[in-house]
């Protein structure tokens, strides 16, 4: 019994493997296809949430929830999605295709003329659809054959709609849909979509459907006429933007003649690339041609891409979360071209948020880890949780200069010659990050001796006699004073040291940031440390020599640990000054809050990230 049990339950988790091979299948086949594979849609699995019997939903905004514990073919899968993306490409959300929908005056108010209904309009819509994808052969249709269902005119939905009207249809039997029977596949259909000309709204869903039937149809007129499509003697619209930039704003111009324009459908589509992205480091910048773009926002979008490659945002994520390093630039970046009205500003995977104007794109990440969920939730212009930023740190070579130097380059000449020309503001913030990229970077080390001048002031030599010189040894009876520096207690100029000796750091790379530690302690007449090391438990050392620190280490290697009860003890120590530093080496694999009253500061092995906003300044060594 308990075998057939086992057999049984092995059987259906095989069924569910196959179902969702089958729906990956499905849409894989579905993006390959010219005419259906184009963008601005969010598919998702959303088995749980959808019930029974229902294939498909698909809301105004985009988003495509699909039903991954029904079991369908690959071909049918894509039929259901291509029905679902064909209710936002042939607009029905929008007010303006719906029968008696209109504005009643100029303040977009908006009603109904007649009794609207609903689940009638979606039948009307799924009976269009499903005739329309018959006539293409599109898939393979989950429904019987549409014609021998539905006797009347299939011209357009609102005459189809009329029909069923006229018929006493409610549509509470609707089977045609992607949903349950007598269910609306449309969310959303109570509120209609309103674009207001005037403001350049347009519905971007039928603008790429309508691009991507019209290449389709080029495409295939050009292979029957023996054209090879491939060989274009125009300008393609993102190469038109591009030349713009080249001839008419210099601030972006030299960055511009360097990336290749690449608007290739396939590419894209296999990259998953809905709008743009940007390959620094093989200079190339990727388009949708069928994202629907004017030009103004094509605009928009090469500076937004530009200025990531210029910023060097591909080489500063410096181990922290690579999608959410990508948000939080492109917040700070959107935040600036708004400022300097370039292009317009697309609706669809734009950040944009005026209350982190001013923020670095450090600080806006920092912001980020407090609410990772609600951020991880957002799309760039590549896609959902896809950054626009592809690759890594570069080291490519530009005319004998490394491709990193080319971008600082490009930036700084741009910055000055459009400033120079009398071109429109730039922002601070901008310009601050520009100059800043221009200079050198600091070494770590370096910017830890700075930390180390803010509490430990040189100490001021005075004149004592409590002991002559004994280069007056000659004359004894003549007293002189000599200078000595101010004796001043050890435990009123010192710092306290907490060293993580349990995850991922050896006993050798905590040395290393000792080694540096003990150097600048003697220099800044710091003779003591009070040491506390901490795994599963805080040990206090006492104090210790700075040079003798390392010797002491002793690396547990146990994972994570909990700093704050070594915190905690440094505070609470009646020999520790209150106003005492402490300098805090970790891995980052600690608790995700630390209470710290005292000044303090972090050092970390480059690569790894605190798991909350630090407070203090964090350093970053090489290990």
């Amino acid at each position: 019994m308990a075998r057939e049990f086992k057999n049984k339950k092995e059987k259906k988790k095989s069924q569910a493997e196959i179902n969702r091979e089958n729906l990956q299948a499905g849409i894989s086949y579905i993006n390959q296809h010219p005419l259906f594979g184009y963008s601005y849609y969010h598919l998702r699995n959303d088995g749980r949430n959808l019930g029974k019997n229902v294939y498909a939903t698909v809301s105004s905004k985009g988003e495509i929830l699909l039903n991954e514990n029904m079991h369908l073919q690959p071909k049918q899968w894509a039929y259901v999605i291509a029905h679902a993306k064909l209710h936002l490409a042939f607009g029905h959300f929008d007010a303006d295709k719906m029968p008696g929908y209109t504005i009643t005056d100029t303040t977009g108010k908006s009603s109904w003329k007649t009794d609207f209904i609903p689940l009638l309009w979606n039948m009307a819509c799924d009976i269009y659809i499903d005739k329309f994808l018959a006539d293409i052969k599109f898939g393979q249709s989950i429904h019987e054959n549409i014609e021998t269902m539905f006797s009347g005119s299939l011209d357009d939905e609102i005459q189809i709609y009329n029909q069923l009207l006229e018929q006493n249809i409610t549509g509470s039997n609707n089977v045609f849909g992607t949903a349950a029977i007598g269910a609306l596949d449309m969310k959303g259909l109570e509120v209609p979509l309103v674009y207001d000309d005037s403001k350049g709204q347009f519905n971007h869903y039928t603008k790429g459907f309508s691009e991507a039937l019209a290449r389709s149809v080029s495409k295939a007129v050009s292979t029957a006429a023996g054209f090879d499509s491939t060989c274009e003697k125009y300008l393609s619209p993102g190469m038109q933007a591009a030349k713009w930039f080249m001839n008419h704003y210099p601030l972006l111009g030299g960055l511009a003649s360097h990336f290749k324009i690449i608007e290739n459908y396939s590419y894209c589509q296999k990259n998953d690339i809905q709008i743009a992205a940007i390959d620094v480091t093989l200079g190339e910048l990727y388009l949708n041609p069928t994202a629907g773009l004017s030009f103004e926002e094509l605009k928009f979008v090469l500076a937004h891409e530009y200025l990531h490659a210029g910023l060097m945002h591909h080489n500063r994520c410096n181990g922290r979360d690579h999608y959410l390093w990508n948000v939080a630039c492109d917040f700070v970046i959107n935040g600036w071209l708004h400022e300097l009205q370039v292009g317009t500003m697309p609706e669809a995977g734009l950040l944009y948020d005026v209350s982190l104007k001013g923020m670095s794109a450090e600080s806006i990440y920092d912001l980020m880890l407090s609410d990772m969920r609600k951020y991880e939730k957002l799309n760039t212009f590549r896609g959902y949780h896809k950054g626009d930023i592809i690759g890594g740190a570069s080291s490519g070579n530009t005319s004998g200069t490394t491709l990193d130097d080319f971008c600082r380059n490009a930036m700084q000449q741009g910055l000055e010659y459009h400033v120079g020309s009398g071109r429109c503001l730039v922002p601070a913030g901008l310009i601050e990050e520009i100059r800043a990229l221009s200079m050198p970077a600091i070494p770590w080390d370096v910017s830890l001796a700075k930390w180390f001048d803010t509490y430990f002031a040189p100490l001021e030599k005075h004149r004592t006699y409590a002991r002559p010189s004994r280069r007056q040894a000659s004359t004894p009876d003549i007293p002189r004073p000599r200078c000595a520096p101010l004796d001043i207690a050890i435990n009123s100029r010192t710092f306290g040291v907490v060293i993580d000796t349990s995850g991922s750091m050896d006993a050798k790379t905590i040395g290393k940031a000792l080694g540096s530690i003990a150097s600048y302690s003697v220099a800044h007449d710091v003779q003591f440390a009070r040491v506390v090391f901490c795994d599963a438990d805080a040990y206090d050392a006492g104090y210790i020599s700075p040079e003798d620190i390392a010797g002491r280490v002793a690396v547990k290697g146990r994972g994570g640990t909990a700093l704050q009860p070594a915190i905690n003890l440094l505070e609470t120590a009646k020999d520790f000054p209150k106003g005492g530093p402490i300098l805090i080496i970790t891995d980052g694999e600690i608790e995700e809050h630390l209470d710290i009253k005292h000044e303090h500061a972090y050092l970390l092995p480059k690569g790894n990230r605190l798991p909350f906003r630090a407070k203090g300044q964090v350093f970053y060594f090489d290990n």
